[in-house]
């Protein structure tokens, strides 16, 4: 039975703020965390989903305002979300992409998974990553559907991260993974919490059918990442939150059209 401990508004507001540093490119005035590790305030991860998502919902916003096709549109919506977070998860999924097409064993998988060049398994699952993201934004209606799309998918996606982390001892000793510290199952609890709540916004129906398939990738890409590297790394992180997003679009190009 987890015991909540409720942390002073300063702590819940240094969370949020290093969440946003860490996961996004927004410009941000520089801030003092205090010495709160990443692993502590990673339940904040969905906050800076939400603001990922907004970038993205107002440019889509402007561009149909302006004219713009509903295929263009969502090009450039998916641009502002790449340059908000700076292609980060984007970058987890070719890595692992690579590395685990690629590695024949444990410690050439983590080696391949380390080199900043990109394979051709990773360049396909970056491809069809942007593909199917692209797809499913420029099939929707509008504006309203775009916003709470992106909404779940981005906030909801991250809620994954710290539950992800818990769950999944390091892979290595070293590495972004190893050096955030360890996530409590309280933290993870309230991250995914508030990654269920974003889920909302694609109705009740919505957000159960994507609550269900959102479990079902989290356990099959867990087990993966158990049976390839015996844990996680930075990389498999990333992965499991564009796996988290697509799942959830795709869920969203049904319930919300």
């Amino acid at each position: 039975m987890l015991k909540l401990q409720i942390p002073s508004q300063r702590q819940l507001l240094d969370d949020i703020a290093l969440c946003l540093v860490f996961f996004t490119r927004l410009p941000l005035p520089r801030a003092d965390f205090r010495g709160r590790s990443l692993a502590a305030a990673i339940w904040a991860a969905p906050v800076a989903g939400l603001a990922v998502a907004l970038a993205g919902a107002l440019v889509y916003a402007v561009g149909t305002r302006l004219g713009l096709a509903e295929s263009p549109a969502a090009a450039l919506t998916l641009a502002a979300i790449l340059l908000a977070t700076g292609c980060l998860h984007e970058d987890g999924l070719s890595d692992v992409a690579d590395g685990f097409g690629g590695g024949k064993t444990r410690d050439r998988k983590l080696e391949i998974m380390r080199d900043s060049r990109i394979g051709a398994y990773g360049a396909c699952a970056l491809s069809i990553s942007l593909l199917i993201r692209w797809s499913v934004l420029s099939g929707f209606a509008g504006p309203a559907h775009v916003f709470w799309a992106v909404i779940a998918a981005q906030a909801a996606s991250r809620g994954l991260l710290g539950a992800f982390m818990h769950l999944l001892p390091p892979a290595r000793s070293d590495g972004l993974s190893a050096e955030a510290g360890t996530v409590t199952a309280e933290t993870a609890g309230i991250g995914a919490v508030l990654g269920a709540v974003a889920l909302l916004a694609l109705g009740l129906g919505g957000a159960f059918t994507a609550l269900i398939l959102l479990g079902l990738v989290f356990l099959a890409f867990r087990s993966l990442c158990l049976n390839q590297i015996g844990g996680q790394t930075g990389d498999t992180v990333g992965a499991v939150q564009q796996l988290g997003e697509i799942a959830i679009l795709l869920v969203a190009s049904i319930s919300l059209s």
